[in-house]
Order: structure tokens, then sequence, then C-alpha cells
């Protein structure tokens, strides 16, 4: 944690780590859209079957269910497709500003942990209008979601134990990789939108 926060009273965490896609902005879509324009001049069309290969998951992992053979440039491909489809704008979820704004009038630390490589959460971060501590991309360890290393390295660099750390998380990819982390995860979605500060700490279940 910030060595110079001050306290944050009663709260029963030390720390908040977000994911981004689906969970802080409604990209979800773009992404699967993405994926779906480059699978298709593979030859693929997408299905029910290819949501635990695409949303949730990194580039990399994404790129190497469509084509194992040619990840590299698939992966290029993937990041570019939807980078388009962001620059055009992206809608933040409801809630989210004003759960980031209360955190920061508590003091409450908090991390992005994304699955997106750090192109795509440049772009993303502006229209947060937060301050992270700590901003985790894809590159930032050797294993993504569903494996525990993002949430474990965020929870590292905060200096916060991850069991006393709540991760908010929309797949079941990230909900996989915070709880095997041994944070408290809640699991939100783009159309219910964001809870309050107030539910947050109601539904960690460590009041």
């Amino acid at each position: 944690m910030r060595p110079d926060a001050p306290p944050v009273g009663a709260l029963p965490f030390d720390a908040v780590l977000f994911d981004m896609d689906g969970t802080l902005v409604d990209t979800e879509g773009l992404w699967w859209e993405a994926a779906a324009d480059v699978a298709a001049s593979l030859g693929r069309e997408l299905g029910p079957a290819d949501l635990p290969h695409v949303l949730g998951r990194t580039v990399e992992d994404t790129a190497g269910h469509l084509a194992p053979d040619d990840v590299a440039r698939v992966s290029d491909r993937l990041t570019e497709s939807f980078a388009d489809r962001i620059r055009r704008g992206v809608r933040v979820v409801p809630g989210a500003r004003e759960l980031l704004r209360a955190l920061t009038t508590r003091a409450v630390p908090t991390a992005l942990v994304s699955a997106s490589p750090r192109s795509i959460v440049e772009l993303v971060l502006p229209s947060l209008g937060h301050r992270f501590e700590v901003v985790l991309a894809a590159e930032d360890t050797v294993r993504g979601k569903p494996y525990p290393d993002p949430y474990l390295e965020a929870a590292r660099l905060l200096e916060a134990d991850p069991r006393r750390c709540v991760a908010l998380e929309d797949s079941p990819t990230g909900v996989a990789a915070a709880t095997t982390a041994g944070c408290d995860v809640l699991v939100v979605s783009a159309e219910s939108g964001l809870p309050a500060l107030a539910d947050v700490i109601r539904r960690t279940g460590r009041s």
C-alpha cells in the first residue's frame, strides 16, 4: 500500500483490484467482434464453444486458439482490430466512476488487472478518469488469466495480502484467476453495473 496513505478505517479489505474489459468498460462485445472478424478471415465462424477461448483471455491465447501455427501475426491483427473499435469510443460501465471516486475518497489503493495488451489499456484509461496505483496488462506476467499470476502480482506491487483484496471480475476466466490468488471476488456485469462502495463492503462477507 502507499506509505503516505491514511488508514482505511474499518473497511474489511486493504485494496480493490479491477478487471477492465466487461467490468469497468463495456468492451467485451467489441473484443468478440474483433475476434469474429479475424476468425472469418481465417475461414472460421465463432460460436458458443469459442467463448472460453476468447472472453477474458489474452490476445495470444485467442490467437493460439484461432491459428496455433501463426500466433504472432494473428495476435497483431486481433489487437489492431480491437483498437480500431475502441478508438471509436467505449461505454464506461454504470457505477464505475462513482465506485472509483468513493475508493479514492477513502484512500483505498486500486489496481487495474487486465488481460488486454498495454496498448489497449492505454487507450481505455483516459475514459475512466482515475489514477490506479498499479496498472497490469497482459505483458506484465508470464501467465495470464485464468492463472492467478496477474492478481498475485498486483497484490505484491500494492504490498497487500491477496486475501485482504477484493477483485471485481465479469468472466469465468477472471473469476478463476482472482479466486485462485486468494482474493475475495465480486462477480459483476456491464449490464447490471458496478455496486456502490457500501455494497462492496457488504458483499465481501468480512464486515
